[in-house]
């Protein structure tokens, strides 16, 4: 294969199952396509934005090797893509769980909840010069306060537990994006910009920024869902 179609792929191989097994009879992810498409467009801005500026400041950039050259803006078409293939793949994995295995009750997510923004807000004002540690880390600690404790969604439990599962084929995707088997990275980052810890090939942040988006995706998903299935948006 030619390696300007590689980041292509694995957007694409992300999302092929998922997508064909929305499908089935069983899991009917079909019928959340609108409240996903809803939820994605929102979330999907704002990360496309975030993506654009960080690409200018130089916080991370992707290597023409692995790309098609379409470009929007300064984002490969890949980078977009990979907003919506993801989040897809994610969420769909999210509903699974949460229709097969609903009872997530005795996951103490409050607690959780508590000491992940301890974590992440301690690390995020430690590293302020750190744009891509700071941002994330604060950013993540307030939505999952938030979420948790203002808006109290009974879902967070299922999200944490779906996370746990989706980190696997995260592990996969992002390692391969950060250059694992290949001979350099596609997407690079500036280390000076974050804490230069890597699991792997995969800088720890990105496992934040990950959780935010899905996070993020969830939110607005679960919204969007109660009011098509109440009738409230046609």
């Amino acid at each position: 294969m030619d390696t300007n179609y590689t980041y292509l792929a694995i957007d694409l191989g992300s999302l092929i199952i998922p997508l064909i097994f929305s499908f089935h009879s069983k899991f009917g992810f079909y019928t959340k396509w609108a409240a996903f498409g809803l939820s994605n467009l929102i979330v999907c801005t704002l990360f496309i934005i975030w993506d654009m500026y960080y690409t200018h400041l130089g916080v991370w950039g992707f290597n023409p090797t692995y790309l098609t050259g379409i470009y929007i803006g300064n984002l490969p078409i890949e980078e977009i893509l990979f907003f919506i293939c993801i989040p897809f793949s994610s969420i769909y994995t999210y509903h699974c769980l949460k229709l097969f295995y609903p009872d997530r009750n005795k996951i103490p997510y409050e607690e959780i909840t508590i000491i992940m923004a301890i974590v992440l807000l301690f690390v995020g004002a430690l590293h302020l010069t750190n744009i891509y540690t700071s941002l994330t880390c604060i950013l993540l600690a307030i939505t999952l306060v938030l979420l948790t404790f203002v808006f109290n969604f009974r879902w967070i439990p299922n999200f944490y537990f779906s996370y746990l599962i989706i980190l696997l084929p995260f592990f996969i995707v992002n390692g391969i994006l950060t250059g694992t088997g290949l001979d350099a990275p596609i997407v690079w980052y500036d280390n000076t910009q974050n804490l230069g810890i890597r699991l792997g090939t995969i800088p720890v942040e990105d496992i934040f920024y990950g959780m935010l988006m899905l996070v993020l995706n969830t939110a607005l998903f679960e919204f969007f869902d109660r009011k098509i299935t109440s009738g409230q948006i046609r």
